[in-house]
């Protein structure tokens, strides 16, 4: 049976294999690279030098980070639709399930087989990628600090590989319960489509309560914020602003005076009118505003990694309970 669908996944193999090499050259090479411009830009800069050399350093590796996390964060939609998919589908579809479930292989033993051996080379396949990526960005993540970027955490470290699990056993269970090779590829591409963006967007800010703390409006504040803002009776408010090394969570930060009250229009038009925004800025900072700032702290980026794999595990289980009474029903 191990044999019989190693057979069937040659090619898928073969390709994979190639991917993999590929990548795991560029992302060397890529890698080795980045090391050499921080040893030589960032770890070498002085005061009056970092903001430049920092500014042409992510300039120069934007692009391509970006490039390869965006492949890396469409490896497990692809291992869904062209290794999950097919799985079963097509055995249904080609009628050749017959000949096998009328041998002396149980259905569940031959989707057991199916699955285990593919599934044990996805969490290879996406591993290797995940930790190559990883490290060949680490100098670049340590530079920019944003890793809870929705792009960024999705294609560093362990998470990558519950996305490929998860995928490939939906693709593989939507295949077993349509039975037709390319709806069950639709259907797979439009649910962990739909997870992708629900994940990021709606759910992992809430893995765990956020911290609401109040930031006193000062120069080095007014120097992280990219827009000063005055919103009719609502007053004025703050935007772009993020604390070193933590997920922000607030897009506009309403400001208040000392005593408490807030910000209004009239307070702030002196400070507008000023003639420049680096005028308003420090105009602004000399009044101690403050305002309240929410977010998750850096210290949590492993625990919502593990805690956000351990939920793609859990679903990659319960999909996979699901194929085996399925077809067990199919028997019945």
């Amino acid at each position: 049976m191990t044999w019989v669908t190693w057979r069937q996944f040659r090619v898928q193999a073969v390709v994979t294999a190639a991917a993999l090499a590929a990548l795991t050259v560029y992302l060397l090479v890529l890698g080795f690279s980045i090391r050499a411009a921080y040893d030589t830009d960032i770890a070498a800069c002085t005061p009056a030098t970092c903001s430049t050399a920092v500014e042409h350093f992510t300039n120069t590796y934007d692009a391509q980070v970006g490039l390869v996390g965006a492949l890396l964060l469409a490896i497990p939609a692809l291992v869904g639709i062209f290794w999950g998919a097919p799985l079963v589908a097509r055995e249904l579809e080609e009628k050749t399930d017959k000949l096998v479930w009328n041998q002396s292989v149980t259905r569940a033993r031959w989707l057991a087989v199916k699955l285990g051996l593919l599934g044990a080379v996805t969490v290879l396949a996406s591993g290797l990628l995940s930790l190559l990526l990883t490290w060949s960005a680490s100098r670049y993540d340590q530079v920019t600090g944003d890793r809870f970027a929705a792009l960024n955490f999705a294609a560093r470290n362990v998470v990558p590989v519950g996305y490929a699990l998860f995928a490939f056993a939906l693709g593989a269970v939507t295949g077993l319960v349509v039975r037709r090779t390319l709806p069950a590829m639709a259907i797979t591409l439009a649910v962990f489509a739909l997870v992708q963006v629900a994940v990021p967007n709606g759910i992992r800010q809430h893995i765990m309560p956020p911290v609401s703390e109040t930031v006193t409006v000062d120069a080095a504040v007014m120097e992280r914020i990219n827009g000063l803002g005055i919103r009719g009776s609502e007053g004025a408010f703050l935007t772009g602003y993020s604390a070193p090394g933590v997920w922000s969570l607030s897009e506009e930060m309403k400001l208040f005076k000392p005593d408490g009250s807030p910000y209004l229009e009239a307070d702030a038009v002196p400070c507008m009118a000023a003639g420049s925004f680096a005028k308003a800025k420090a105009c602004t900072a000399s009044q101690n505003l403050h305002f309240s700032y929410i977010y998750q702290p850096g210290s949590r980026y492993w625990p919502f990694q593990w805690i956000e794999l351990s939920a793609f595990l859990v679903l990659t289980l319960l999909l996979t309970a699901l194929g085996f009474l399925w077809i067990r029903r199919r028997r019945a």
